[in-house]
């Protein structure tokens, strides 16, 4: 039987890990998918405390797995494919066909930027393209960037690089943005930003990096056009999939997925599960807010134990 079960190693599961070990706890981490989380798919962290030369993003997530390690910890290397909270102890089932129960869970399972689909976006995914523009906003200090999308967020983005870029294209496929009117008064004003409408994303191109991107105009219509933009930074706003399929069932989510939580704690609905991270943040998504609450489920989930 497992104490206290950490399921996902990102900023959240590896601070969870490290509160939950100095408790005492012996906590059990598996890694999920993406060992380190979504941290691990830039390059330079440099808004994150402590590292004030910036810090390479997996060189970071090292130090918090050795971290964890050192107070205990014990970090397995799979991925959870099904869950019963139906009852306590609850259980987990894994990929290597093993099965765990434990006493409290940590759910810190994250959430994945949504891509276009694209090859390119592999291909220069921390060579120019980005999913987070608060993350890598500063390496395009006076360059020229792209963002894609039409709603809220992609609005924001916008405007937050415009405030870093010489020049900043919005690309959406709309006729329209989606966004609130504030939203986009804010980015019509700017007259860093320019707004491509009816404008798809074909493909990216560049040497050492995304020197471009291949456009076309209203797609498919007759008076279709394609052409090349050259820009330095491609940033994908048109969401996040937070990863919570496996506790839809038990738990409540929002329209999109994203774990519902007691408001300012990481409590969910049923005792001794809790949700940190990503996949219960659908506003701040940065790597110093998931740690901190990772910090905050260890110790609701430390108190929780002490109840049993």
């Amino acid at each position: 039987m497992i104490q206290c079960l950490i399921l996902g190693s990102g900023p959240a599961g590896y601070t969870a890990a490290i509160y939950a070990g100095r408790a005492g706890l012996s906590p059990v981490v598996y890694e999920g998918l993406q060992p380190g989380g979504q941290l691990t798919i830039t390059t330079e962290v440099e808004n994150f405390p402590g590292y004030p030369d910036g810090v390479d993003a997996n060189e970071m997530m090292d130090d918090m797995r050795r971290q964890a390690e050192r107070f205990g910890a014990e970090i397995r290397t799979a991925t959870a494919v099904k869950v019963d909270l139906s009852q306590r102890p609850y259980t987990v089932w894994f990929d290597d066909d093993t099965t765990e129960q434990c006493q409290a869970l940590i759910i810190a399972t994250g959430a994945s930027a949504r891509f276009l689909g694209l090859a390119d976006e592999e291909k220069y995914r921390g060579q120019g393209v980005s999913a987070c523009a608060t993350c890598d906003g500063f390496f395009y200090r006076k360059k020229t960037v792209a963002v894609v999308g039409g709603g809220d967020t992609a609005c924001e983005e916008a405007t937050y690089l415009a405030g870093l870029a010489q020049k900043v294209y919005l690309i959406v496929r709309k006729p329209f943005l989606r966004a609130s009117q504030a939203m986009q008064d804010r980015v019509m004003q700017n007259e860093k930003i320019e707004v491509l409408f009816e404008t798809n994303t074909l493909g990216l191109y560049g040497e050492n990096g995304v020197e471009g991107a291949h456009l076309v105009h209203r797609k498919g219509e007759a008076d279709e056009r394609r052409y090349d933009l050259p820009i330095d930074g491609f940033f994908l706003a048109i969401g996040h999939k937070p990863n919570s399929e496996l506790f839809t069932e038990w738990l409540k989510t929002d329209e999109t997925g994203y774990i519902i939580t007691e408001p300012d704690t990481p409590r969910t609905a049923l005792p001794g599960v809790f949700a940190a991270g990503d996949v219960a943040d659908p506003r701040y998504r940065q790597a110093i807010t998931a740690a901190a609450s990772g910090c905050k489920a260890a110790i609701e989930a430390d108190h929780y134990l002490k109840t049993l």
